[in-house]
Formats: structure tokens, C-alpha cells, sequence
């Protein structure tokens, strides 16, 4: 006999299952997030199953032909370059963002420059009207009026309109107001969009289209929903930066038909989003040389060396506990360095507000920041300019010692390129460069020559 159907409680922010509703998730902690959903549960035993009905047979890997895949360029560099290449027929790619930091006008574009490259995109917009879509069309250099704009939310009308027109992308926007009528529950809970993400790739990989997902971020920076739907896609993009700054970040945080953490870099304009060929010198410009607290630092965003200015200023602290304050950088990374400068360098922050800065809206996880960082610090608070054309790399240790980074022939080929002269790096680095390289073994040499 069949059982009944029962609720579960799914957290909306991790996708965690509870057995009843509660005010916070044991899984990560967030509050007022559970949602009920309705499971069904099959009764009886399982038959056992013949083999034809188990599909097909396995095989040997050497048996299988070997195919190179093609794929479609959309026509944006930096789009195409963080994707490996282009769009996989076939795959499944997700887009996450915050609101309004310009993911719809970036496929929107994608979608134009598609149909003028003959390859038929389908548009599903959930959250705007056919008009308000055409509002910001009229305001981008490509020539969207091709491309097919579908104002709808239920999964099956967007699947059999996709078949009908014959899309080889199809493109949702987003994720998050899909809904399929076989499954209760509104659109936007967990179990809505874990079904309809996982219909739509059994549609990319049965038809050869691929589907790109449009999904919202939650407040703790990841895809609004189960954390399986990253699991379950080919590929998951974010677009990062400040909504009210010019410069856009999209980074690769899985792909299977190409590198990760692959980072392109967009302007936006009045007219759309355009590419920057040089990310290097679009985040150094403007940079003052002459001001202390700046330092420069090389990142490795996938195979691409990326240099970045980072800002610091140490000011006395009106209030009785000092402020620290990280844009762009773990603020528990900040807390560390300031203790191991205070330990090892001999310099002291603890009556000062510390404010540290990346600038551009990047965002750094990368250990080699750690000597520019200490270098920004070290300037500010002795009120000494660093040298102008100087690179900083580095990891620092909880001794003060400063360790040696990968890839730095290639982050000092970058900053040689644009008219560094010198690099500050680990004495332990050994390389061989056309740069001044300035020895560095541990953070109070760092401080000391900052001073001279």
C-alpha cells in the first residue's frame, strides 16, 4: 500500500532537510528560513528491474571515440574567455549575481550577438515584460530585435516553445520565478527550483541546447536555493562588483569544459556592457603614486595575472574599540596580519581605525595579496608613500616570514609589461626576471625598508 505524502521543512538558504519547522537552520545558522515542501514516498518494494530496462550497457573508455566539442562564441571576449572558449551545445551554465548588477543586460547582449551569428537563442524572461525587456534592448550597441523574448514562468510552456522555435540556447531569467505545475508549491522554493533545474538539463542534454540559468544570490554571497543546483549544472558564473562602480567581475567558479576560477572583466556603460582587453591597467588607473597606504599586488585569476591596487589608511580611533574594516578582503585575513605586524614589526594598531580597500570591486583570496597588504598598512601608519613602480608578493606566516607564491614569473611578466620596476618577493622565491627584485624574508625587513 501507498504511503502518504509528507512535508518536510527545506532551509531556502543551503537546501538542508529538517524533520519539522524551526526559527533557525542547524545547518548554516540562518534564521526564518525553512519552508515546508511536500514529499511523496512510493510504496511497496522495489521490482527487480530487467536489464534492458537498466539502459545501456557500460562500456570501455577506450571504446569511445574521442570528439573534440564544438562551441558557440558569442561574440563577447571576456564572456567567451572565462567560459573556455564559448558555449557547449548541450550544457547547462548558471549565472549568479546580486539584483541589478547587470546579469540580464550581459545575456541579453550574449543572446543578440547569438541570433546575428545565425545560432537560434531563446529568451525566457520571468521577471520582466516584453516591454520593459525592449526598454533596455533600445539601449545597447548590439541589435537585440531577433532575438525571441518569452514572458513566462511554467517550465513546460518554456520547454515546448523552446522545442517549436528550435533554440539552441535557451536562456532563463531566472531560475527562481520557473515553476512546474506537477510539483506543489510556489515558485521559488527549494523543491521548485531543484526540479525545474534538473528537467531543464535532462532538456539541454536530450535536445543539444544549451541552457543558461539566471539565479539570485542569498545574503551570504551564494545561489539563492539548494546548494545541489551548483552540483548539478556544467558550469556556474558569478558577476561581482560594486552595482554603483563601472567595473563588472565574471569568475568561473566551475567548469567542466574548461579552467575555474577564470576572471573577465567588464565596463559598464550607458550603452551596455564592453569588455575590457586590459583588466591590469583599467583597475590601476587613476592610481595616485604619491599617497601613502597603496600598494600593488598581482593576482592569478585562473591562467590570467591580474594586478590590483590595494588601499589602506590608519587613522586614531574616536571610539573606544577601533574600527577594522576590509572591502574586497576576508576581514579575519585583515585581523591576522594587523596581530602578526603588531608581534613581529613592532608596529602598533591597536588605538587606530584600520580601513583596507581593493580597488576596482575585486575580490581576494589569493595568499600572494598578503605582502601587499602589509605594504599598504606599513605606509599608512608611518605616513611614507611606498615606491611607485614597486610589486608586492607574497604570503605572510603567523611567524612573520614571507613565503614564496606560484605562478610568479608570469604575475612579474604582468607587472613588467606595464612599467613596473621593481618587486618586493620572498627571498626564497628564486626567479629570474628583468625586475629589480628586493629580497624579502620576513615582515619587520618589509617595515623597515618602507621606513628608510
Amino acid at each position: 500500500m501507498a504511503r502518504k505524502a509528507h512535508s518536510v521543512y527545506r532551509c531556502s538558504e543551503c537546501g538542508a532537510e529538517h524533520p519539522k519547522w524551526a526559527g533557525r537552520c542547524d545547518a548554516c545558522s540562518s534564521w526564518n528560513t525553512l519552508i515546508e515542501e511536500a514529499v511523496g514516498r512510493a510504496g511497496g518494494r522495489a521490482k527487480k528491474r530487467s536489464v534492458d530496462a537498466a539502459g545501456p550497457a557500460p562500456v570501455r573508455l577506450s571504446d569511445v571515440a574521442a570528439e573534440r566539442t564544438g562551441r558557440w562564441s558569442t561574440g563577447l571576449a571576456e564572456f567567451d574567455f572565462v567560459l573556455g572558449g564559448g558555449i557547449v551545445p548541450g550544457s547547462v551554465l548558471l549565472v549568479g549575481g546580486e539584483p541589478g548588477i547587470g546579469k540580464s543586460t550581459l545575456l541579453l547582449q550574449c543572446a543578440s550577438r547569438l541570433e546575428a551569428l545565425g545560432i537560434p537563442t531563446l529568451y525566457v524572461s520571468g521577471e520582466e515584460s516584453v516591454d520593459q525587456v525592449r526598454l533596455r534592448a533600445d539601449r545597447l550597441e548590439e541589435d537585440a530585435g531577433s532575438v525571441r523574448v518569452l514572458p513566462e514562468v511554467r517550465l513546460e510552456a518554456i520547454s515546448t516553445h523552446a522545442e517549436v522555435v528550435g533554440a539552441r540556447v535557451v536562456i532563463v531569467d531566472s531560475i527562481q520565478t520557473t515553476y512546474t505545475e506537477e510539483l506543489e508549491g510556489a515558485p521559488g522554493n527549494v523543491g521548485q527550483v531543484r526540479e525545474c533545474a534538473a528537467r531543464l538539463m535532462r532538456f539541454a542534454k536530450e535536445s543539444g541546447a544549451a541552457v543558461v540559468l539566471v539565479g539570485h544570490v542569498t545574503r551570504g554571497g551564494v545561489i539563492a536555493g539548494p546548494k545541489t543546483l551548483e552540483h548539478a549544472v556544467d558550469t556556474v558564473l558569478y558577476f561581482e562588483g560594486e552595482s554603483s562602480g563601472d567595473f563588472r567581475v565574471l569568475r568561473a567558479v566551475k567548469n567542466r569544459f574548461g579552467s575555474v576560477d577564470e576572471l573577465g572583466v567588464f565596463e559598464m556603460t550607458a550603452r551596455g556592457l564592453r569588455p575590457v582587453a586590459n583588466p591590469s591597467a583599467a583597475f590601476l588607473a587613476g592610481r595616485a603614486t604619491d599617497t601613502s597606504g597603496s600598494a600593488v599586488t598581482a593576482l592569478m585569476e585562473g591562467t590570467r595575472p591580474v594586478l590590483i591596487e590595494i588601499q589602506a589608511l590608519a587613522a586614531k580611533s574616536g571610539y573606544g574599540t577601533p574600527q577594522r574594516v576590509a572591502t574586497g578582503l576576508d576581514g579575519r585575513r585583515l585581523a591576522v596580519l594587523l596581530a602578526v605586524l603588531e608581534r613581529r614589526a613592532g608596529l602598533s594598531f591597536h588605538d587606530l581605525d584600520v580601513f583596507v580597500n581593493v580597488t576596482g570591486g575585486v575580490r581576494v583570496i589569493d595568499p600572494a595579496s598578503d605582502l601587499a597588504v602589509a605594504a599598504a598598512l606599513c605606509s599608512s601608519v608611518q605616513d611614507r608613500p611606498a615606491p611607485p613602480h614597486a610589486l608586492f608578493l607574497g604570503e605572510i606566516g603567523l611567524g612573520g616570514e614571507v613565503r614564496p607564491v606560484g605562478g610568479v614569473e608570469r604575475r612579474l611578466a604582468e607587472a613588467e609589461r606595464l612599467g613596473f620596476r621593481t618587486a618586493f618577493i620572498s627571498a626564497r622565491a628564486g626567479v629570474s626576471t628583468a625586475l629589480a627584485t628586493v629580497p624579502i624574508d620576513h615582515v619587520s625587513q618589509l617595515a623597515g625598508r618602507l621606513a628608510a
